[in-house]
């Protein structure tokens, strides 16, 4: 844990004035920032070999005149440089505590410090109320901050309530650890009611998180999201926008997705060792409503208004294609070499899986140039991007969708790209697998069973659901649709963005969780096999490939 007493920063200006002490300036680079930034959860250079910190800019942010006090925040925006690759840069908001005033949990202080001969501590100012009080009221006022480098804008959104402009507002940080913070906004006799999430790593464009929900708040009556009710926005001189916080109407939930889907599971886990197949039909039900609600966010999202240019739909172009073979075909040797070079501490089904994967190689490199080449006529939108089961809120007996930020180890402009929304339906439908998988071969209850009569079992269970959201979504899409030419391209594409999916999932449990290989390579097999389906029944194509070597997937038992 960090340890806030193991430096003391001391200057003769008042806090007010931090930036123009460049000795304070450079203890707080040098002796104050690398540990701090490293014991936070939100830091994700800890695994780099660190270069220096710096401080790159700092907002003024005043408190209100009102305040115990009349002070000042800084948005600091600190730059981290490493040995090797690209820098980073953070946002972290700075207040001076004097020690008189409300305590700060240890993991908000900093360091204590002497400024103007006044004692206190500089703590990360998400834990001081006038600071979460300041970014309140220049928010629902919308206000605008002139700084030294740009400005800073604040944004207030249709969720937010009239009568809460000028409300009486109680505050707090949700105590969650994660890549961003949170701060919960309470009014007068209505409890808590908003959210404000402040992006910790930042980047050179407008999250597209706040993108998509601003629209989906202000352009759609799609209402199963956290409504957008504003957002914090550094405009720079150099007309690039870079977005700090975003706020949203809170929604009650009793747990997500997933965790609800564990529960549905459990009845069926149950009766798995008794050689009974059990599936509630209020199981049914909830799996449906949710494929219609992705398809009612799809149509939300699918915006043929010339005005709007960011989130008019496109066609399949050649480099779109190029893009996705080229990052895929990457992908594929990279795990192609994780999987030989791990192949012995697989367990037998997983070894049997990762044998046949290995083998189709020449159908699947064909099955890429059929993307490549195939005339497609369907159309690409933006679209959720990283659409999976934890992503779903449950509320009630309906659904809330979050986290629109897409991919975390894509690059924002690759956040931003057009995809069919079959992207999402893939996440949706391999989530789906995930949860079946790891409840049948990770659960006691199943422990002596033969590991393939559990894969026939999950398979049996994950192709009803599979089936019963799928053809939910494609209902409330309508056939036709401009974003789906036929079902033989919904057929296609569905294949392709699945087959990414899986290989993508196959790195991440060859490093981290072996015992759990064979979910993402059943999730191949299940796309290859399709694929062979597809060459067998085109009398056209001329292809010399052999058939899959399915005998291969047999246990020495059977």
């Amino acid at each position: 844990m960090f340890d806030s007493t193991a430096s003391n920063l001391t200057s003769q200006q008042s806090w007010a004035n931090l930036m123009q002490d460049h000795d304070a300036i450079r203890l707080l680079e040098t002796t104050v920032l690398p540990p701090y930034l490293n014991s936070c959860r939100w830091f994700a250079g800890k695994a780099r070999q660190q270069a220096y910190f710096r401080v790159q800019f700092a907002h003024e942010i005043p408190y209100r005149a009102d305040a115990e006090t009349s002070d000042q925040a800084f948005l600091v925006i600190v730059e981290v440089g490493y040995a090797d690759g690209e820098t980073e840069s953070y946002l972290l908001p700075l207040s001076f505590v004097e020690r008189a005033q409300p305590e700060i949990p240890p993991k908000g202080i900093l360091t204590t410090a002497l400024f103007d001969q006044k004692p206190g501590r500089i703590v990360d100012a998400i834990y001081d109320e006038r600071f979460r009080r300041a970014l309140y009221f220049n928010l629902v006022h919308q206000e605008t901050l002139t700084q030294q480098s740009g400005q800073l804008r604040f944004h207030r959104g249709r969720g937010l309530a009239a009568d809460d402009i000028d409300a009486e507002v109680s505050s707090r940080v949700l105590p969650v650890d994660s890549s961003n913070s949170a701060l919960v906004f309470g009014i007068s006799s209505q409890g808590e009611k908003y959210f404000l999430k402040l992006y910790r790593k930042l980047f050179q464009e407008t999250n597209p998180e706040v993108e998509l929900v601003s629209f989906l708040t202000e352009k759609s009556n799609f209402d199963h999201i956290p409504a957008y009710a504003g957002s914090v926005v550094w405009e720079q001189e150099t007309g690039a926008d870079v977005t700090l916080g975003m706020m949203q109407r809170m929604v009650e939930n009793r747990h997500d997705s997933w965790n609800q889907t564990g529960d549905d599971l459990n009845d069926f886990l149950y009766a798995v060792p008794n050689r009974l197949f059990s599936v509630k039909e209020e199981v049914f039900e909830r799996v449906e409503l949710l494929g219609r609600r992705t398809g009612q966010m799809h149509l939300a999202l699918y915006n043929s208004d010339p005005d709007e240019a960011a989130f008019a739909p496109e066609p399949f172009s050649d480099e779109y294609r190029e893009f996705i073979i080229q990052r895929f075909e990457n992908l594929l040797e990279r795990r192609y070499n994780l999987l030989i070079d791990n192949y012995v501490k697989l367990d037998p089904l997983a070894q049997r899986l990762a044998w046949v994967f290995m083998e189709a190689k020449e159908m699947i490199d064909e099955f890429v140039d059929d993307f490549r080449n195939r005339p497609l006529e369907s159309l690409r939108i933006r679209i959720h991007g990283d659409y999976h089961l934890g992503q779903v809120l449950v509320t009630g007996k309906d659904f809330i969708i979050i986290d629109f930020e897409g991919e975390p180890e894509s690059s924002i402009a690759e956040r931003k790209i057009k995809h069919s929304p079959l992207k999402d339906v893939a996440g949706m439908i391999r989530s789906y697998h995930y949860a079946v998988s790891a409840k049948l071969f990770g659960s006691t209850e199943t422990a002596g069973i033969e590991p393939d009569h559990l894969q026939r079992v999950s398979e049996r269970w994950f192709k009803l659901i599979r089936d019963t959201y799928l053809d939910a979504y494609l209902e409330t899409i309508g056939s036709p649709h401009p974003l789906f030419k036929n079902n033989s391209e919904v057929n296609f594409l569905l294949l392709v963005y699945l087959l990414e999916k899986a290989v993508y999932e196959l790195g991440y449990e060859i490093s981290y969780r072996p015992a759990w290989v064979k979910i993402p390579l059943k999730g191949i097999m299940d796309v290859i096999r399709e694929i062979e389906k597809i060459r067998i029944a085109d009398p056209t194509r001329d292809s010399e490939l052999p058939l899959l070597q399915v005998g291969l997937l047999q246990s020495k038992k059977e």
